[in-house]
């Protein structure tokens, strides 16, 4: 892709290669993404390499590696400071459960914005004396200040979401991370809602550890997930679990086995497990090349201007937004209704209900969570998707 392609062009072309514009308007990618056709094709290339030749597994590991360090520069880290696990969920009980705790320690979160992943590690760890220190949401933000509140010398833990899955606010990570970076305290991000649709600069923002997956702003497959851990903590910490590729052998076999006095791996590798989804490796290389190649200034910009469009279009359609008017507050995604009158995937108002049902009719696709519709943006979108989106709520409203 020529980075000297006007930006109407180069997203013309991105959009071209992701078939699924063709048959939705998909504005659903904080529930899951749709593929690339250049993501099939090496998903299709692995698959074929496999079933023809039995695999090459130095091939797969140089695959690996490389994916790890592409990652990295995504976030602004060090290759040593990545660990490959299945899930955001593995990667928050990883930290949970290597830091070096002891009775009367504290964790912070705001539990009524987290998904329930990272709330039950810290619950997990009461039986060890660890106290979970809960604040509330204010306006379906996680209140900073409140959470720096609570802090006291037994702080070990903080935690937060970037962006929350509902309503979709931003939260003041970076000014929270400082804090915890000054007091010694590890800041531990879940990243699932902003990591490839924001901007990640986990050195700016002073983030300890972030936990990723690759199904969502990463355009990859479910299955798999990466965690970062800053190299001054990371080797602080023993991990639960302990495999070969977390045990620092040099260049011996991945099957050697050394004395029985060990080395763990440099930073967070020792929280590598056995072999690798090399499956979903292949099929998030792809889009971390082409997140890099774009930028993730140019992509934050074009999705906060596609979300405010939507969102003052539904405003002006006299539709409650959560948050109100467009501001810094949003991200990608936009929420219509009101947060808490529903379950996690439901909305308990008739009228919100039946305009759900009606897009829905009309090939939209986008989410229902805790009360609210959610709708959220990637590069494949376009102002297209979002005047289509008013236009039939326009219709709706109109009945």
């Amino acid at each position: 892709m020529d980075r000297n392609t006007n930006e109407a062009e180069l997203f013309a072309a991105v959009r071209a290669d992701f078939p699924a514009t063709e048959r939705w308007t998909y504005t659903d990618v904080s529930g899951r993404d749709i593929l690339s056709g250049r993501v099939r094709a090496a998903i299709d290339a692995h698959l074929d390499e496999r079933m023809y030749n039995g695999g090459d597994k130095a091939k797969m590991f140089a695959l690996i590696e490389r994916v790890r360090d592409k990652f990295a520069s995504f976030i602004n880290a060090d290759s040593d400071e990545i660990a490959y696990t299945k899930n955001i969920s593995e990667g928050l009980n990883i930290v949970a459960t290597a830091l070096p705790w002891q009775a009367g320690d504290n964790v912070i979160l705001c539990p009524e914005l987290e998904h329930p992943n990272n709330v039950y590690p810290w619950l997990n760890l009461e039986r060890h004396g660890l106290e979970t220190r809960m604040v509330a949401p204010r306006d379906g933000h996680i209140p900073v200040d409140r959470i720096i509140e609570r802090i006291d010398a037994h702080t070990r833990v903080v935690t937060v979401s970037s962006v929350t899955f509902a309503p979709g606010f931003r939260t003041e990570f970076e000014r929270l991370g400082r804090l915890c970076r000054e007091r010694g305290i590890f800041f531990l991000v879940d990243g699932a809602q902003s990591i490839g649709t924001l901007k990640t600069d986990v050195r700016a923002s002073f983030i300890d550890g972030l936990s990723v997956s690759t199904q969502k702003g990463l355009l990859g497959l479910y299955g798999m997930g990466l965690l970062y851990v800053r190299r001054e903590w990371a080797e602080r910490m023993q991990p639960t679990y302990l495999a070969r590729f977390g045990v620092d052998l040099g260049d011996a076999h991945e099957a050697a086995m050394g004395g029985y006095a060990y080395k763990l791996m440099p930073g967070a590798r020792r929280f590598d497990l056995g072999n690798y989804n090399f499956l979903a490796t292949a099929a998030l290389e792809p889009s971390l090349d082409l997140l890099l190649e774009i930028g993730s200034e140019r992509i934050e910009r074009r999705l906060a201007r596609l979300a405010h469009a939507l969102a003052q279009g539904f405003i002006d359609l006299g539709l409650p937004i959560c948050g109100g008017a467009p501001g810094a507050h949003m991200t990608n995604i936009v929420t219509v209704g009101t947060l808490g009158n529903g379950g996690h995937d439901g909305v308990n108002d008739s009228r919100m209900n039946d305009l759900a049902a009606h897009l829905v009719d009309n090939k939209v696709k986008f989410s229902l969570r805790r009360g609210l519709l959610r709708f959220s943006f990637h590069i494949y979108n376009n102002s297209d998707d979002v005047k289509r989106i008013l236009d039939l709520t326009r219709a709706f409203l109109r009945k």
